[in-house]
């Protein structure tokens, strides 16, 4: 079996993008709905000059949306696009793929989230 160069190119284009720290969470974090730049900032953990450079990248890209709502207060609110929407699918899959094969730092091994111990066998699909 060859490989298939453009399935290649198309996967190092959307790695290339995707791949970059932050950006998976923070399309993952649209993925419900819109939010403002504080919300997404929480729900990201990345800091202020990280994230704006992001969010211009994801912006440039068409994935994501930027919306100036008039005030007072003025807010800036980001959802995603049509093409951004059409990333959730494969968000949600990669996360279920991490969850069941990339172990959690943060987690002692044969415990679930929230310490409660597991008895080793899988979730169910």
């Amino acid at each position: 079996m060859t490989a298939d160069p453009e399935r290649a190119g198309a996967l190092a284009r959307a790695f290339g993008l995707l791949g970059k720290r932050w950006n998976g969470v923070i399309l993952g974090s649209l993925v419900d709905g819109p939010l403002g730049y504080t919300a997404l900032r929480r729900a990201v953990g990345a800091s202020d000059s990280v994230l704006a450079g992001r969010l211009a990248e994801l912006t440039a890209a068409g994935v994501v949306a930027r919306a100036v709502e008039p005030g007072p207060p003025v807010t800036v609110r980001y959802s995603l696009t049509e093409s951004g929407q059409a990333l959730a699918p494969g968000l949600h899959e990669l996360s279920r793929w991490a969850q069941r094969h990339l172990p959690d730092p943060g987690r002692t091994p044969g415990t679930e989230p929230g310490g409660k111990v597991s008895d080793g066998s899988r979730p169910s699909p």
